[in-house]
């Protein structure tokens, strides 16, 4: 096929049958789109051409850079295209979790504007995230920016309707089950909103990443309410897929089928066959199920090192928060507000951990407490425990979800410590004071 321009190997990606040897389904033919083949490497090349395409000349002409809140595959194709038409291109994110990304986006010229201090997990308590600070960006320079908004975009989805939602019916016919992975939720919405105009019955299953864990490009249920893209009721059904099972089932696109996945590839392949093995047997007529592969490997080497060391003959994972079962973080000890208001009072010996993110603690935190980002006390965690056992220890996030872990964890290394129950919200809504933090000007010599 010949091109005058890499853009127009956008799409058109092959559609893989599973082998039944290997996904072990007998009623239900279960196919991969391979995403992972576009020229930037991930489904997002599509939207990301749509976002843009009609807007190039007037940016050019204008002279406007492009401003978006992204910190992996929608970043990369944008970088791409608007370094292809000399238009600069601006990123603001939270900590880019994958030093792949990070250095490809830095090779291609992006202008990075990166929060390391911003929590992982959803914390509405923080003023600074990614699109208020775009948004404020943008109205402190009129008509400098121009905002492609991938998460409330229609483009967005509408590139995946257009596009992968046709390639997919032309090249296997009508589909039953559809499993997607949820981060925009561009590529549902879209693929789903076309299937289901050929198949009424459609099952669109949203694929989902359990609350605390970090899986690249995939969020966790609660924070879709990020997402101006996101209709609940689009969805038959919300599924989880954990690291560990991503990771297992990447290796399996891998090694058994050829398939250079990422592990939000492997995600929804997980969670395809779970949902589909749990009803195989019981069917009476063939099925139809399709999943994404949405990038390539390549770009996690880093996140599988550090959840699967032993892949790269590297030393075994150290014993961390990291490694907190569910069950684990269920079981720790929390209090109540009100409960923990008392136990501040009666201890002498009370460290308070704000595992918040640095600018969330700024605006506001518990009084005489101790700023330490979750994911650098994660880090610390593999080497010892920074408490004495003379400590009691009282852990803080936003919503007390991520603080049960680190009660966990050091509880089982002697340390007395509980999780407040609710975090800063409770906190905070519960009417108990705050204090802000003042930094104050270096005093000269």
């Amino acid at each position: 096929m010949l091109i005058q321009n890499i853009t127009q190997a956008i799409g058109r990606t092959p559609l893989l049958e599973i082998d039944p040897a290997v996904s072990g389904l007998k009623n239900i033919r279960l196919f991969a789109k391979l995403e992972n083949l576009n020229p930037f490497g991930s489904l997002k090349d599509r939207p990301a051409l749509n976002l843009l395409s009609g807007e190039l000349a007037g940016i050019k002409t204008q002279s406007k850079t492009v401003i978006e809140s992204s910190s992996g595959n929608m970043a990369k194709a944008m970088t791409l295209i608007c370094s292809m038409n000399d238009i600069p291109f601006r990123i603001v994110t939270n900590k880019v979790q994958v030093k792949e990304v990070k250095l490809i986006l830095q090779l291609l010229g992006a202008q990075i504007d990166e929060f390391p201090g911003l929590s992982a997990c959803p914390d509405p308590t923080d003023p600074n995230n990614p699109l208020a600070y775009i948004e404020r960006v943008m109205a402190a320079s009129p008509g400098q920016y121009f905002h492609a908004s991938q998460f409330t975009n229609q483009k967005n989805s509408q590139a995946h309707a257009d596009t992968t939602g046709p390639e997919i019916f032309t090249d296997a016919g009508v589909m039953d089950f559809l499993f997607a992975g949820l981060g925009t939720s561009g590529s549902s919405r879209g693929v789903g909103q076309f299937l289901k105009e050929k198949n009424p019955q459609l099952k669109t299953i949203g694929v989902v990443a359990p609350k605390g864990q970090h899986l690249p490009g995939i969020r966790s249920a609660d924070e879709m309410f990020e997402v101006g893209l996101f209709e609940r009721d689009f969805y038959e059904q919300i599924v989880e897929s954990t690291t560990n099972e991503a990771i297992d089932a990447m290796l399996v696109l891998i090694r058994k089928l050829g398939v250079m996945s990422g592990p939000t590839g492997g995600a929804q392949f997980a969670a395809a066959l779970k949902y589909l093995k749990s009803i195989d047997g019981a069917l009476t007529e063939k099925k139809n199920a399709v999943f994404i592969v949405c990038d390539r490997t390549e770009w996690y080497l880093s996140f599988l090192q550090k959840h699967r060391p032993e892949l790269f003959e590297l030393a075994k994972r150290k014993e961390s928060v990291r490694t907190v079962t569910d069950n684990e973080a269920k079981a720790a000890p929390s209090l109540s507000v009100a409960e923990a208001d008392k136990w501040m009072a009666d201890s002498k010996a009370l460290v308070v951990i704000d595992l918040r993110g640095s600018l969330a603690f700024k605006a506001g935190h518990v009084p005489g407490s101790i700023n330490m980002p979750a994911e650098g006390l994660e880090d610390l965690s593999e080497w010892g425990v920074p408490f004495s056992n003379n400590h009691r220890v009282l852990f803080i996030c936003p919503q007390g979800d991520q603080s049960r872990k680190f009660a966990a964890f050091f509880k089982a290394r002697g340390i007395d410590c509980v999780s407040l129950k609710g975090g800063f919200i409770a906190w905070r809504d519960g009417g108990k004071a705050t204090e802000r933090s003042v930094i104050k000007p270096a005093s000269k010599p």
